[in-house]
């Protein structure tokens, strides 16, 4: 696979971004949430994965304090299983980390145990559960954690 590279996400990102959601996500943000996240909110954190100049990732995170979440992470289709999503998910640790955050959580879908897995391998656990988190079918999602220093 070519050089991957990841970089701060701009407003002229969100578009393509966007169309990225819909093709990775049942219940994709709109277009007006990535705007705001990324022109208002001070305490978002926002990168692109680019392949050959082609976004073909996202991830996102806040932190306020010394709390950081992540509030979502994609990668398209066709590129997962290469590792990629891992290489982002350390990118945005290690950004906290460097950014004073001391832990770091996330929710995931009970369903989507190969993530889960992954964030497990970085040293997350899961803390509790979020009851019908996901609008879209009502699913459960895990809150886990990992403590950063």
């Amino acid at each position: 696979m070519a050089e991957l590279s990841i970089r701060e996400m701009t407003i002229d990102d969100v578009e393509e971004v966007h169309d990225l959601d819909e093709k990775c996500f049942s219940s994709p943000w709109t277009k007006h949430i990535y705007y705001r996240e990324v022109k208002d909110n001070h305490f978002a954190h926002y990168f692109v994965i680019e392949k050959d100049e082609v976004i073909i990732g996202y991830f996102g995170l806040w932190i306020v304090a010394d709390d950081a979440q992540i509030t979502n992470i994609a990668v398209l289709p066709q590129y997962r299983g290469y590792g990629i999503g891992k290489h982002a998910f350390g990118f945005a640790m290690q950004y906290a980390i460097q950014e004073g955050a001391a832990q770091l959580s996330l929710e995931v879908r009970i369903s989507n145990t190969v993530a889960q897995k992954m964030y497990e391998s970085f040293g997350l656990k899961k803390g509790g559960i979020r009851k019908e988190y996901y609008p879209d079918n009502k699913e459960d999602a895990y809150v886990m954690w990992v403590n950063l220093i």
